[in-house]
């Protein structure tokens, strides 16, 4: 009898950065690592490419606009599920140095604040597979096995 084929969810992750600088945001308002830091992301919809729903988040979270070309792909984490009920999912980490606007918090009802903060020294309080992609693409990583 053949088997349906393995599905994962997918999530993307824009690095907006400046210089040295990364913008952050403090999650706020959900179960999922509330209080800590994040990137602006989100998960993809159905129907929608990998940078559509990027440049979808970054309008949404932080009201930025930016074009496919300045999205570069950085690094592609696969990590194991985190728990009995949660899945395996696939983090899609973007690197943007350009885009149009101010960012600003777009959804206040999931985050309280923005932040830019340097990769080489990130606060405590970074989600932790969050700060091992950071991690990973300062050394030049384009993979990272997380929770294996």
């Amino acid at each position: 009898m053949p088997h349906d084929r393995f599905r994962l969810p997918v999530a993307v992750y824009g690095i907006l950065r400046v210089g040295e600088q990364v913008l952050m945001l403090r999650r706020a308002g959900t179960t999922f690592r509330a209080g800590q830091l994040s990137l602006p992301a989100g998960h993809l919809e159905g129907g929608e490419d990998a940078v559509a729903g990027l440049l979808r988040e970054l309008r949404e979270e932080v009201g930025v606009e930016a074009t496919p070309t300045d999205c570069r792909l950085a690094l592609v984490v696969h990590s194991a599920p985190e728990d009995e009920d949660d899945l395996e999912y696939l983090h899609l980490f973007f690197v943007l140095e350009q885009w149009s606007g101010e960012p600003v918090v777009g959804e206040p009802d999931k985050c309280s604040e923005l932040v830019w903060v340097s990769p080489a020294a990130l606060p405590g309080d970074v989600v932790d597979y969050v700060a091992e992609a950071l991690q990973a693409i300062e050394r030049g990583e384009s993979l990272l096995l997380h929770g294996w």
